[in-house]
């Protein structure tokens, strides 16, 4: 009754107020009134069916174009003024032109909605006159901060989270380190969410590793946000432009996060590598893993392995999988995932990936397919000559940059090149692998980026006697020159043919010395100090000699 009330004496009021207008004025406002209850009315009715198709107008409105008042000085977001449709036109064209020299490449597989992808957010914290503690991210190519409140990529809980931080600071009087100075303590934020599961991680980047009023803060977080599985702070006292800092306190939960991928549960930890997005990621590997066209017999590398995402994926379908991955903490999460899913056929190394297999080749081991994952600047060639001198079947390229994709397809596939000592240039690659299917995948709505998948299938030997002439740079003789009357790739696709087992360019060195035939000086030293050079088994002893009185190296004894 007091509300009704209220509203009496307001229209009394207004009435009131319009008593001394003319009635031509009066009628005029009250035809006005009508118009738009009547628009009202209308917008009202149209809204009840929406409901239904909420969801729908959701997905229509993620793939209209968009605007960002920020998107200048972030740079970040190259394409967020176009529909979603003709961005995926735009990099299947890009990836199209890069590539098409290969072979076909297949339809684009982009989002059923765009907005919000990214698991992962950071934000940098600074402090400005007349604004006070701002958050947000580096102006393009400066350290300028821009100030965020919500970005279209990221997970909305994170951005939430974030300003959360940011006022607790103001709160709690944090100073906020000042890169010039070097004084200061709150640094950066990042916010990690794990798409199926929900856990997400909170790391305060501290210059120091005292919080003040530790207990309350953590609390006042977690009351605002109760959402939140773990806070972690993470020390950087460093002037560098790294976020993460090497040494981490828990001031909250077990320290890590969760996640389930393609079937498999991953721990996720501050500075685990894990894909932006889940969903594109699940795509992108299933994808990757049908290119692999597994068995349940191969013998398979996860080179740049990570956590070990791929490989633990890929495991129930191969004989055995190899991860390889040179950072040691990924390699512990890595050891710590296979333990989670009861994955016993996949082991994981600390090594450089090229080595390792360079080590394997030396050995004589077989492997049947190679994934491969480098990062935006590609592979090397070091790294891509040990996978050659591994031979897999099949390798499985995973590239986020089409552009250094390209180069490493012309030298995989011999169309590139090699360099030499001494800048000189020799022929092209004599182990050869041919494109067999490309699908590009958009991992990064939004942005110039794109995600491809590559298959490759070695080619086959054209015969066993076949002689190829070859120009050779003796400065690289611990390679694949020719020595004799064979090259050693001959040697080995002869034993190969013959008796399927693989033999290393070492032991044929040992077993040609031992008959007296001219070798490379390198041939009978560790790759590395220290390390003991393995003798040539009396089994594959025979091979070898079998294969050079084939080739008239020797005669027969």
């Amino acid at each position: 009754m007091a509300e009704k009330g209220r509203g009496t004496y307001r229209v009394r009021e207004q009435k009131g107020q319009n008593a001394g207008k003319p009635q031509k004025e009066q009628g005029a406002r009250r035809q006005q009134k009508e118009q738009d209850a009547g628009r009202l009315l209308k917008e009202q009715g149209a809204r009840r069916p929406q409901k239904e198709q909420s969801a729908q107008e959701q997905r229509k409105q993620s793939k209209s174009a968009r605007s960002c008042p920020i998107a200048q000085k972030c740079g970040g977001c190259q394409y967020i003024e176009m529909p979603y449709d003709q961005q995926l036109k735009e990099k299947q064209k890009t990836v199209g032109q890069l590539l098409q020299e290969y072979g076909k490449v297949n339809k684009i597989i982009g989002m059923e909605n765009p907005d919000h992808y990214r698991n992962k957010v950071h934000a940098v914290f600074d402090y400005q006159k007349g604004k006070g503690i701002i958050s947000g991210i580096y102006q393009e190519k400066t350290h300028l901060v821009v100030p965020v409140e919500e970005c279209l990529l990221e997970d909305k809980r994170a951005d939430a989270i974030i300003r959360s931080v940011r006022e607790l600071a103001k709160s709690f009087k944090f100073k906020i380190y000042d890169e010039d100075t070097g004084y200061g303590l709150l640094r950066h934020v990042m916010v990690r969410v794990g798409c199926s599961t929900g856990q997400i991680m909170v790391v305060l980047v501290l210059s120091s590793p005292i919080l003040p009023s530790r207990k309350n803060f953590v609390d006042a977080l977690c009351k605002l946000h109760p959402e939140i599985s773990t806070i972690v702070l993470n020390i950087n006292h460093k002037n560098t432009s790294m976020v993460l800092g090497e040494k981490e306190q828990i001031l909250y939960g077990k320290g890590y996060i969760e996640d389930r991928l393609c079937g498999k549960m991953f721990r996720i930890s501050s500075k685990s590598f894990y894909q932006v997005n889940a969903v594109q990621t699940q795509k992108l590997y299933e994808k990757a893993i049908e290119y692999a066209a597994l068995t349940g017999k191969e013998t398979v590398i996860d080179a740049y392995c990570g956590i070990g995402t791929i490989g633990l994926a890929a495991a129930e379908y191969a004989g055995k999988v190899i991860g390889v991955e040179l950072n040691q903490a990924a390699v512990r999460d890595a050891v710590v995932n296979a333990k989670i899913n009861a994955v016993k056929n996949i082991d994981f190394y600390q090594n450089d990936a090229g080595k390792f297999m360079t080590q394997l080749a030396d050995a004589g081991e077989k492997v049947d397919v190679v994934f491969m994952d480098p990062p935006r600047s590609g592979s090397t060639e070091t790294f891509m000559d040990a996978m050659l001198c591994l031979g897999p079947d099949r390798i499985v390229y995973i590239s986020c940059n089409p552009e250094t994709l390209a180069r490493d397809l012309a030298y995989l596939t011999g169309q590139a090149v090699k360099k030499g000592a001494g800048g000189k240039r020799g022929k092209e690659n004599t182990v050869q692998y041919r494109v067999v299917e490309m699908t590009p995948v958009d991992m990064f709505p939004y942005t110039v980026h794109t995600e491809t998948c590559v298959l490759l299938s070695r080619k086959k030997s054209s015969g066993k006697s076949t002689k190829i002439e070859i120009e050779i740079d003796l400065n690289e003789a611990d390679r694949r020159e020719c020595i004799g009357k064979a090259t050693y790739q001959e040697i080995k696709d002869y034993i190969w043919e013959h008796y399927q087992t693989k033999v290393s360019h070492l032991y044929i060195a040992q077993i040609k010395k031992k008959c007296g035939l001219d070798v490379g000086e390198n041939f009978n030293k560790p790759k590395t100090e220290g390390n003991k050079v393995r003798n040539c088994p009396p089994e594959k002893e025979r091979m070898i000699r079998e294969a050079l009185e084939y080739f008239g190296m020797i005669n027969k004894e």
